[in-house]
């Protein structure tokens, strides 16, 4: 019998101050593109608001881990610490409602849409976590990236429900998830894993002690349901291990993207991988819930896809 922790970071857009996304926003001290990460005042002129909603988050019993400012003008990313799954969950929906508030609070606005703006970084819900066994992490071993036989599986698990497009319904599940999962962005596009890469869907950071080696998923987004999210990936790496899955037979060591393991990267082709790959999930998800939760992705799919954009009126009115 295992114990699933798991430590989740948001990044967000919080729009209504300058830091250069235009010219119709106010002067101020700017940054350039894309060099936002880890800025420190005056050019982040969010650390205010991001010093109260942490406040907030302790006083609700949510484990903060760091906050900093991201890539992206005006990019924010809260990390969450260690919890088991059941409370990462409920944490991370109270999370996005305390950011959320607080920004209206102060004349922000926060969006956790994966990609909000244009040609910008995108907003992704990173995903860490290991299995424990009597307290203790089972996840380090000798194995490749320092991962333990059963961490190997489990992360081929992961990848093999990704790649049909199955755990990405979870994960991925709205039309602009996959406006962010596009090259140049950090944004894995396809089912690999390697240490410290972050063009990866599955990276291990490459600053942990060996004792403390855990692998982090990043393909996900805040779009997802985070209960159905967390579940999906959990009996996604437990079949892994159920049946012993080699990650590197399996040709996913890659630091880069790979043309043969590329997602599906719309969302009619990843409801199409869930509906023939979802054995996994059965111990968790009733057939009714996958049934209704596909009717109305393939719904939310049609209604943007069949829809005219206000590009096309842009180019072709």
């Amino acid at each position: 019998e295992f114990e699933y922790s798991t430590g989740v970071s948001h990044a967000f857009y919080s729009i209504g101050a300058s830091e250069g996304l235009g010219e119709n926003f106010s002067t101020g001290p700017r940054f350039g593109a894309q060099k936002g990460y880890q800025k420190l005042p005056p050019e982040d002129r969010y650390l205010d608001f991001r010093n109260r909603t942490v406040r907030i988050m302790g006083d609700a019993g949510i484990p903060v881990k760091y906050h900093h400012h991201e890539v992206g003008a005006s990019q924010l990313e809260i990390e969450l610490d260690f919890m088991d799954l059941v409370k990462a969950a409920d944490s991370v929906c109270v999370a996005k409602w305390i950011i959320r508030t607080v920004a209206e609070e102060m004349g922000l606005k926060a969006t956790f849409m994966p990609k909000p703006l244009y040609k910008m970084p995108g907003n992704g819900m990173h995903v860490h976590q290991y299995l424990e066994k009597n307290g203790h992490t089972i996840f380090p071993g000798d194995g490749l990236h320092g991962l333990s036989p059963l961490a190997l599986s489990y992360t081929s698990g992961l990848l093999e429900h990704s790649l049909t497009g199955s755990l990405l319904a979870f994960t991925n599940p709205s039309t602009n998830s996959y406006r962010r999962l596009v090259p140049g962005y950090e944004a894995p596009i396809s089912a690999t894993f390697a240490r410290g890469s972050r063009s990866a869907a599955v990276r291990i950071p490459g600053y942990l002690k060996k004792d403390e080696v855990r692998i982090e998923y990043r393909t996900g987004d805040a779009s997802a349901n985070t209960h159905y999210m967390l579940s999906a990936m959990a009996l996604a790496g437990a079949d892994g291990i159920l049946r012993n899955a080699d990650p590197e037979a399996a040709g996913f060591s890659s630091a880069e993207a790979r043309e043969d393991k590329i997602f599906p990267l719309n969302l009619h082709s990843v409801l199409a991988g869930l509906e023939k790959d979802h054995e996994f999930l059965r111990p968790s998800f009733p057939e009714k819930l996958l049934e209704v939760w596909t009717k109305r992705k393939t719904e939310e799919a049609e209604y943007v896809y069949n829809a005219p954009t206000p590009q096309e009126y842009e180019l072709y009115f």
